[in-house]
């Protein structure tokens, strides 16, 4: 009774945290046995930084991780395309980044840094010691919690449970080693490494770059359409590519993200906001206008609006800092419908039949 009452309190405190999304984390604390229940703050947290990285990475493109494709279940319908695929990724990678993190900062009791390598000799001139991070036991926590939620036993599950581990592969592949020198007077003779993980950022990088290159599976569409349904059992002999385990797969191409589709969960980009003339951002992100509006047969609106912000700031002894409140304008731009224009989604050809025009 108590346990379940323990359970309760979490799934509460995780539901007031992070209701503002479509996507409930409590799924995550509700699949692992009761014994695990101490890690159900983190699960959340880690799950939520997996949501938080999705929207960035994704920012500016056509779809941007809403949160109604944010299920992990093969039991939502969403179609096995390379977007499902990063999603189950980099949950995956951020449940396992989390619990990993607060394991070698010593918040849970039977968990701790990992020193199994310690007093060995790594390489020339340095050995292993220190604290390392303990993967180990991230990636286990992660897999109990995760891969759990995979109720099907079709194709789609397979896929996903095979991008769950590419994402806990990922933490492994961007790991880093960290050294402390030893020695007389500061030589340096010799040094003592462990590993890190690396920032959560650099982990949403490099499963960008494997979405980027993710791999689709071909199969025959009879099976994909039986294995995409909830009451399908069929399931493949063989597990997809074990060659290419740490990269992502799909089965299905995906749809046109330009244009709205309810019943696919598509919103479209009309009303969506782009970047232009911008020195302060990337090459990608000067070119989400063009992706965005002009390519999905959508027109570019500025908009200038007011804002305030603190300038002219001194200080002032002591110790407080007095600040003006200035306006600027600030110019944003949107992707609007243009009218005499069609777009062609069977074949993704814009056909302009007006003058494209920035309206100020």
């Amino acid at each position: 009774m108590g346990d379940l009452f323990m359970l309760r309190v979490a799934v509460g405190i995780c539901y007031a945290t992070f209701s503002a999304s479509a996507w409930s984390v409590n799924n995550f604390l509700i699949t692992g046995p009761k014994a695990y229940l101490t890690y159900t703050t983190s699960v959340a947290l880690g799950a939520q930084s997996g949501i938080e990285e999705c929207k960035f990475q994704f920012a500016w493109e056509r779809w941007n991780c809403p949160e109604n494709a944010l299920q992990l279940s093969t039991l939502n319908r969403l179609r096995a395309t390379r977007e499902t695929s990063f999603i189950h990724a980099v949950s995956s990678a951020g449940v396992m980044h989390t619990i990993t993190k607060n394991c070698s900062m010593g918040d849970f009791e039977n968990c701790g840094c990992d020193e199994s390598k310690n007093g060995k000799t790594g390489g020339h001139g340095w050995i292993w010691g220190g604290c390392s991070d303990n993967v180990e036991f991230g990636e286990r926590i992660s897999k109990l919690f995760v891969d759990s939620l995979e109720k099907g036993k079709d194709a789609r599950a397979l896929m996903n449970l095979h991008n769950n581990r590419a994402g806990r592969l990922a933490v492994r592949a961007t790991m880093k080693r960290t050294c402390k020198c030893h020695g007389i007077s500061g030589s340096c003779s010799i040094q003592t490494c462990w590993l890190q993980l690396a920032d959560f950022r650099e982990m949403g990088d490099y499963l960008k770059a494997k979405y980027d290159q993710a791999l689709k599976i071909e199969m025959d569409k009879r099976q994909l359409r039986a294995g995409n349904s909830a009451e399908g059992h069929w399931a493949p002999n063989e597990a997809f590519l074990p060659s290419a385990e740490a990269e992502l797969i799909f089965l299905e191409e995906s749809p046109d993200y330009c244009i709205r589709n309810s019943s696919l969960g598509i919103y479209g980009t009309e009303g969506r906001e782009c970047l232009q003339n911008n020195h302060n951002t990337s090459r990608w992100e000067r070119h989400s206008c063009g992706r965005l509006c002009t390519e999905c047969g959508l027109q570019v609106e500025e908009r200038r609006t007011e804002a305030i912000s603190s300038c002219n700031c001194k200080f002032q002894w002591c110790c407080t800092v007095n600040c003006d409140q200035c306006r600027h304008v600030v110019n944003k731009y949107y992707c609007t419908h243009s009218p005499g224009t069609t777009w062609s989604p069977g074949k993704g050809i814009l056909l302009q039949l007006v003058c494209f025009g920035i309206y100020i």
